[in-house]
């Protein structure tokens, strides 16, 4: 095990209480809205902060244990961080950048990482002269130097345009699995979640509200902010043969016989929208009304009232086509098997 923490400390008004583990060779991405305590716990595990209660272990080793009166500082803790903007030394070349980390610690840099990351005819370089794919491997390779036993990167792609963001994606997770030690992610982009990590830890108001393999969670998300990330609908309800009476008001009719406490997940794609009662194979049909349209990309997000309330995603020549608009009274409808189910 890379790490294995149980960390407890208060920042401001929110207290932190969050149990984290990462495994040798395995990267997990913490994800979780602004202020719920993702930084705070990369500080505490980088030792740039103490906690005030619990332990921080990496493979095996204590490196913070307030009853014990243990705490390591960073330079003891053989953990790479990775800035989101990147924080490189402009007035040193590439080469004294990677090479900064093992100097301070008089140790011999680790220089494996310089050829894999393409960094071999940069090394003369400053930051001023690199793109931001080209200064984000120069960042890695400087977090690598030290022969780190978990890496700690904190929003590494977002300091990049989008142009760029795609390709550097692609070979940060190429990287990743390489790298034999555990890698800590924070981020709030569910893309670079999906993309590069192999466990999702969902972190609100400082505690750990879901955690699972990535797939697991992005099919089955159980608390709004996740669903919200998604980009699904999240409706809670009871079930009896497979009817779902809804917490917010209304039914769901699923293809799955489950009773109990459940939730449903449902994507904007699959509720189409009509300005009659519609026929066919659906066996959800509600009338509902519109309580709010915005733009998502190519699609159209359009807000429900219900009941349930949902969200629908439709095409902007749609939008003119049905006449929506905030108040207008509109049918929906939703196929049974498009209602994901799982136990809440």
């Amino acid at each position: 095990m890379s790490l294995a923490a149980h960390i407890t400390t208060t920042v401001g008004t929110v207290t932190i209480n969050a149990e984290l583990t990462c495994g040798a060779g395995e990267t997990v991405a913490l994800l979780g809205p602004n202020g719920a305590g993702k930084s705070t716990l990369l500080a505490a595990i980088a030792g740039l902060r103490a906690i005030d209660d619990g332990y921080i272990r990496i493979e095996s080793t204590s490196v913070d244990e307030p009853a014990r009166a243990i705490f390591l500082p960073p330079e003891h803790r053989r953990v790479g961080v990775l800035f989101q903007d990147y924080l490189l030394f402009p007035h040193m070349t590439v080469r004294q950048n990677v090479a900064f980390g093992p100097k301070s610690l008089g140790i011999a840099p680790e220089g494996e990482w310089i050829a894999a990351l393409g960094l071999t005819d940069l090394l003369d370089h400053k930051p001023n002269e690199l793109s931001g794919g080209q200064a984000q491997r120069v960042a890695l390779a400087r977090a690598l130097a030290t022969s780190p036993r978990l890496l700690l990167l904190d929003e590494p792609l977002a300091a990049l345009d989008a142009s760029t963001k795609q390709a550097v994606r692609a070979e940060l997770r190429s990287f990743l699995q390489q790298f034999q030690h555990g890698t800590v992610i924070v981020t709030h982009d569910p893309v670079d979640a999906l993309v590069l990590a192999d466990r999702i830890v969902v972190l609100e108001d400082g505690r750990v509200t879901q955690e699972g393999p990535t797939a697991v969670v992005a099919r089955e998300p159980r608390t709004e902010y996740l669903a919200a990330v998604l980009g699904v609908t999240l409706v809670r309800g009871v079930a009896r043969n497979g009817v779902i009476a809804c917490d917010a008001g209304g039914e769901l009719i699923t293809s799955v016989e489950t009773d109990g406490t459940v939730v449903a997940v449902i994507r904007p794609q699959a509720i189409s929208l009509h300005t009659g009662k519609p026929e066919g194979s659906a066996r959800n049909v509600w009338r509902t009304s519109v309580t709010r349209v915005d733009a998502h990309g190519e699609h159209v997000r359009v807000d429900l009232a219900g009941p349930p309330p949902l969200s629908a995603a439709i095409t902007p020549a749609a939008v003119a086509e049905l006449g929506i608009a905030p108040g207008r009274e509109i049918w929906a409808s939703v196929k049974a098997t498009d209602v994901s189910v799982h136990s809440a």
